[in-house]
């Protein structure tokens, strides 16, 4: 009785809880919805629309309550850490990613998303092998979301950081695996791309020419492709095409790494640059190396920040707090079992008395039942067997044949009329199904035609609520047990 008072008290303390959120995080989960939903259409939140301050303040209210909204606060994790990055805040960036790590989400696409961020970050500052690590870890999110397509984008973008860490032959048995196995054409084109940067790396010019053409066209004017296409001509000695494709690139990225090597290929593979628009270029190519040295200090103490969350030792104080209050209690209970043991053994032997006595009387009442159901199966056959059964039953004379029928078969014909849903026919029916007569019997003797019978027994079967097959057997416990 205590313990069904305990369980209502729970039940009563969350329903509370539930009705009460704080209006703060019911607009902090619409504020997440509403960036879900840009998201989902290719849009960003605080950016194409929305207000980002809105949605910093929902990080931080969340935040507060993510015991609670673990998968709200992880979307508002990635999606504040997406506005950081897209402002040049990387390390604010990088520490909303690791928190959403720890959100106890089990939303393994957004971490995914989560460990996909973290992973480009890492390889903008130039740590390839820890960039792999977010991919892998991304990769192995998706999978458990059972999303192959993106589980195959991140295993090339594991090999691509193999390719940027010189691990050549390990980034091409990647490349092969996704090859073999991956039946999605978008990353197999991704993967050429991959190929491309391989062989930039291992001096291989001729073969990123011969990769181009495997590049679908809409993605030659991708900055990446581009670049690499006038480094290729440049170490080739084809200046012009180097000079080309580098204005390209100026002209179509804002990519501070495209840009600074596309002013370097202009600046020396350009040949009739007069000096003073080689002097241009170079102070264009001078303010990007800044910016880019700005960025990659930025850059730098992201990676740190996820380095030092990597290698950091738990705090394990509050598990040996849980394990005191586990043991206290352990005490406490063994007490209280200890002290009831006896109470319990007695409980149980008077349950097992109560099984033993209902045991019996289970199978003395099943014994009955087949002692009378014989009876009935004796009664039926001696009946059906008579050369005279339509005189035996009275079966002109329905009152009379429900008189002697209940007589003879445990008052079966006043109980079918009981129900009040069968017809004098169907109650006759009835009756000659029980004593096992064939359906040419019963046609002879209702009379009705063959088909005609299997029709009405079929419709009285369903009135009763059962089946023609099943109805002789129906009528037998109808009998015996009422």
């Amino acid at each position: 009785m205590h313990r069904k008072y305990y369980i209502l008290y729970l039940l009563f303390l969350v329903c509370a809880f539930t009705a009460c959120t704080p209006r703060s995080i019911r607009e902090a989960q619409e504020v997440v919805a509403q960036a879900d939903g840009l998201w989902h259409e290719g849009r960003m939140y605080g950016v194409d629309e929305g207000d980002s301050a809105t949605l910093a303040q929902a990080y931080e209210t969340l935040g507060q309550w993510q015991w609670f909204y673990a998968d709200e606060y992880a979307h508002a994790c990635y999606h504040y850490g997406r506005i950081l990055r897209e402002k040049e805040h990387p390390v604010e960036a990088m520490e909303c990613f690791i928190n959403a790590t720890y959100s106890h989400t089990r939303d393994y696409h957004i971490l995914g998303r989560v460990y996909s961020n973290m992973g480009d970050i890492a390889h903008l500052a130039g740590e390839f092998p820890l960039a792999y690590d977010m991919y892998e870890r991304s990769g192995q999110m998706y999978l458990r979301n059972g999303d192959s397509l993106l589980y195959y984008y991140d295993l090339n973008n594991m090999a691509f950081e193999l390719a940027e860490n010189q691990e050549y032959e390990s980034a091409l048995n990647l490349l092969d695996h996704i090859k073999q196995n991956c039946k999605y054409l978008s990353v197999i084109e991704k993967t050429n791309e991959t190929r491309i940067i391989l062989f930039k790396h291992t001096h291989q010019y001729d073969s990123i020419l011969y990769y181009f053409d495997s590049v679908p066209s809409y993605v030659n004017n991708e900055p990446l492709v581009l670049i690499s296409k006038a480094q290729a001509f440049c170490y080739l000695q084809q200046y012009d095409s180097a000079t080309y494709y580098a204005y390209c690139t100026v002209q179509g990225t804002n990519d501070l790494f495209n840009l600074n090597n596309a002013y370097y290929i202009l600046i020396h593979c350009d040949s009739i640059n007069n000096a003073k628009k080689v002097y241009s270029l170079s102070a264009e190519r001078s303010d990007v190396q800044k910016q880019l040295e700005i960025r990659q200090g930025k850059l730098s103490r992201a990676v740190q920040l996820l380095e030092q969350d990597l290698h950091c030792k738990p705090n394990l104080t509050w598990l040996y707090a849980i394990c005191a209050t586990l043991i206290i209690v352990g005490l406490v209970v063994f007490i209280y079992v200890h002290k009831k043991r006896r109470q319990r053994a007695l409980l149980s032997q008077q349950v097992n008395a109560l099984e033993e006595q209902h045991e019996q009387i289970v199978q003395e009442h099943s014994e009955y039942t087949n002692k009378l159901m014989a009876q009935v199966a004796e009664t039926c056959t001696l009946l059906s067997q008579s050369p005279h059964l339509s005189k035996d039953l009275c079966w002109n004379d329905f009152e009379s044949m429900c008189h002697f029928v209940d007589q003879q078969l445990f008052m079966i014909a006043s109980k079918l009329r009981q129900k009040q849903m069968l017809n004098e026919t169907e109650v006759r029916l009835c009756i000659l199904v029980l004593l096992g007569l064939s359906r040419k019997q019963i046609s002879e003797t209702l009379p009705y035609s063959l088909n005609s019978v299997g029709k009405l027994k079929d419709h009285t079967a369903k009135l009763l609520g059962t089946t023609g097959k099943n109805l002789h057997d129906f009528l037998l416990n109808m009998a015996v047990e009422g």
